[in-house]
């Protein structure tokens, strides 16, 4: 797995917040038996720039934690199902790499902080949860009711457990 990392902005919280973002992709691309290289793309971004992203794309216009940009489209109840895919498709595999494009995640930095003192757990954690709950909507997942909310906390906190992130 193959991690774009950008970031414009100071990242206190972690020294280690690449290798903590592949610790969890990973897992979650174990969990869905992806069988082909993959490529993400993480931006660590100022609530200024996610405002911005989430006006244009969402039209709401206020900051937010993390916003994910799927490559792929996975039917409702068949999300993570790679069997439908063919390497060489140029707009979802890399033509330079061949790696699947999964998609890409923006996650605010000051958000991190300020949900790691509100819920009471440390920023490792929060950086961890939001990148597990990114990555399944790369694959499909969505919390639009309450089933479907249910359906992934449950995975989130599954794959955070399985990655070693559990809340303390």
């Amino acid at each position: 797995m193959k991690l774009n990392l950008y970031s414009e902005c100071e990242v206190e919280f972690l020294e280690d917040y690449q290798k903590i973002a592949e610790d969890v992709l990973s897992h979650v691309l174990q969990r869905y038996a992806c069988p082909f290289p993959v490529q993400v793309s993480l931006y660590i971004v100022t609530p200024n720039e996610i405002k911005e992203a989430n006006a244009q794309t969402r039209q709401i216009d206020k900051v937010t934690d993390v916003l994910s940009f799927p490559n792929l489209f996975f039917e409702p109840g068949n999300e993570g199902n790679f069997s439908g895919l063919e390497e060489g498709d140029a707009d979802t595999f890399d033509p330079e790499s061949g790696e699947l494009m999964l998609g890409e995640i923006m996650i605010c930095a000051e958000k991190v902080y300020a949900q790691a003192e509100e819920y009471g757990h440390g920023t490792i954690r929060e950086f961890a949860f939001l990148v597990a709950h990114s990555a399944l909507h790369l694959l499909g997942y969505d919390h639009m009711d309450d089933e479907e909310r249910e359906r992934m906390e449950a995975l989130q906190e599954e794959i955070l457990k399985e990655a070693g992130y559990e809340r303390k």
